[in-house]
């Protein structure tokens, strides 16, 4: 007993440390994008500090706006740069408009602004545009052989970005293809990405799959809430997120071309806080449990079913509001932050966080309430009543979220009583100390309470108690 009692305190120790670390570091695998279509954003050297207050260690610009980039130098926050639709043409045609663009736009700012990306158009495979596609990979090549050419090869990768519209089948995941129209196309874009070394970029949002099929459940797993998951029946394994299901169905489209060493980086996903009577999903609960659970994901490390072990470069979108889009009135609810550089809803980005602020778990489509304030004190268990199939999908969603589930294993000091109350018993305690210990860790879609009572029993040991 002693020494599983030792290897909890050791993992309850690790797990506490691991949190700290995390708040006191950027994380380069958190990343934001900058949107500027709006009339009301705080200067560039403001954004350049509160950046550097959070663990955000990437943004992306959709152009190379100077006063941002300098903004940014000696910050060691990495930087994706873009050029616009519009200016593909001139970068295809002429080798020395992308010389001249590399030049103003990289050259002048590196590496003291550290840019480690450029998107050459944004969603252009899915545009339709005969024309446009066809000088993609042409300017895209121009850029790359600008950057080779002052010895930035392989420092400063050349990508493009896609709408999720480019996969003609993404479910279940492990049936991911690109749609044929487009196959063509992307296989030249690709080879030249496997050939440098650059990430294939795409924007999978869970809001809009939602929107198309909008229930309870549905929700759930698009908020990486508990739910009862999703069986792949390609390949049995069960999906417990609609992020993770979207990115691996991308993965199998990119592994059934041929090429499994492109990475990906998911340049943009997000959730609106706010939106039309109209428009289902828009709230700040939504978001801020799609934005704060994604944020937990990633820090996990846990990666998708079909690429575990890593966290892909995800960049959150957005990190302001941009008034002046056009469309839904959510287009103008994304951000993260307000101009005056305060939080729109706290997910534990904040450097200054002692404690992760773990959003609530439970769904919801109207305005915000406060979170309760954190405590410390006493252990997480079900409440009394609550379904077997409901208690499963918690002990799935807990165990998927980087906490060590060994001791319910058999063989484990937790394994007895061997009942699905039980073990969910301990792995939602477990992923309660885990996460920070807040109210709100202790959710799981309002079937959890704390309790002063120590669950534990000979030989099983539960973590907790006062601090």
């Amino acid at each position: 007993m002693m020494a599983t009692l030792s290897q909890l305190s050791l993992l309850v120790f690790l797990s506490f440390f691991t949190t700290v670390f995390y708040f006191a570091e950027s994380q380069s695998f958190i990343g934001v994008n900058y949107g500027q279509v709006a009339d009301n954003l705080p200067p560039p050297a403001a954004t350049a500090s509160l950046l550097k207050s959070t663990a955000i260690g990437k943004v992306r610009l959709y152009g190379a706006d100077g006063a941002i980039i300098k903004a940014l130098a000696n910050t060691g926050i990495g930087i994706v740069i873009g050029a616009a639709n519009g200016e593909i043409p001139t970068l295809a045609s002429d080798p020395n408009a992308a010389t001249q663009w590399v030049n103003s736009n990289v050259l002048a700012y590196y590496p003291a602004s550290n840019i480690t990306l450029i998107t050459v158009g944004n969603e252009v495979v899915t545009s339709m545009d005969q024309g446009l596609i066809s000088q993609l990979l042409p300017a895209m090549r121009n850029v790359q052989n600008a950057l080779n050419s002052v010895s930035l090869g392989g420092k400063v990768k050349v990508s493009t970005v896609h709408s999720m519209a480019v996969l003609t089948q993404s479910d279940p995941p492990s049936s991911g293809l690109f749609n044929p129209v487009f196959q063509d196309a992307l296989k030249g874009l690709l080879q030249f990405q496997k050939d440098n070394g650059s990430p294939f970029a795409i924007n999978p949002y869970p809001f809009f799959a939602y929107q198309s099929d909008s229930r309870p459940e549905t929700l759930a797993f698009c908020l990486f809430q508990p739910n009862a998951g999703r069986v792949d029946s390609g390949n049995g394994i069960k999906y417990l997120n609609m992020f993770d299901a979207q990115v691996d169905a991308v993965r199998s489209a990119l592994n059934s071309m041929g090429f499994k060493d492109v990475e990906i980086t998911v340049a943009e996903t997000g959730w609106p806080y706010s939106g039309a009577s109209n428009e289902v999903g828009p709230s700040v609960e939504n978001a801020r449990a799609y934005n704060g659970n994604l944020i937990a994901h990633l820090r996990s490390l846990v990666g998708t079913p079909l690429m575990p072990g890593k966290s892909v470069d995800t960049y959150i979108f957005a990190l302001y509001d941009e008034d002046l889009k056009t469309g839904q009135a959510s287009e103008r609810a994304f951000g993260l932050y307000k101009p005056d550089l305060t939080m729109t809803y706290d997910v534990g980005l904040s450097k200054t966080s002692q404690t992760p602020s773990t959003p609530s778990t439970t769904p919801s489509t109207s305005p915000s309430t406060p979170l309760p304030k954190p405590t410390a004190t006493g252990w997480c268990v079900p409440k009394n009543g609550v379904s077997d199939a409901q208690l499963q999908a918690n002990l799935d969603y807990a165990c998927s979220h980087g906490i060590d589930c060994g001791p319910i294993q058999p063989g484990g000091a937790c394994f007895d009583p061997n009942t699905v109350s039980s073990h969910a018993s301990y792995a939602m305690n477990l992923y309660y100390q885990t996460m920070g210990k807040n109210p709100w860790n202790c959710d799981f879609s309002q079937t959890a309470v704390l309790t002063s009572t120590n669950p534990s029993h000979n030989p099983c040991i539960y973590p907790g108690g006062s601090t």
